[in-house]
């Protein structure tokens, strides 16, 4: 059986990506998958999905998604307040 693994960012943390095309990007985490460790960040690794029309009537449309990073792939934000 698969472990959950640790993941130290909780949603709604700011973290910044520190490796891969998207490095030093910032976002907001708004979902957690600890099965495998991913995490979904706003704004961040966008993916594209071609559709194809089920009926005569659709059209086809490309889908647009936030794809999932790992979470050794970012750091947490943190500020200080004085």
């Amino acid at each position: 059986m698969p472990q959950k693994q640790k993941v130290n960012v909780k949603i709604g943390d700011s973290v910044t990506v520190i490796s891969g095309f998207h490095k030093n990007e910032t976002g907001e985490v708004l979902k957690i998958n600890r099965k495998n460790g991913k995490i979904i960040v706003k704004g961040i690794n966008f993916k594209f999905k071609h559709v194809k029309p089920t009926t005569e009537n659709e059209i086809g449309e490309i889908k647009q998604f936030e794809a999932p990073l790992h979470h050794s792939n970012v750091k947490l934000n943190l500020k200080k307040v004085l």
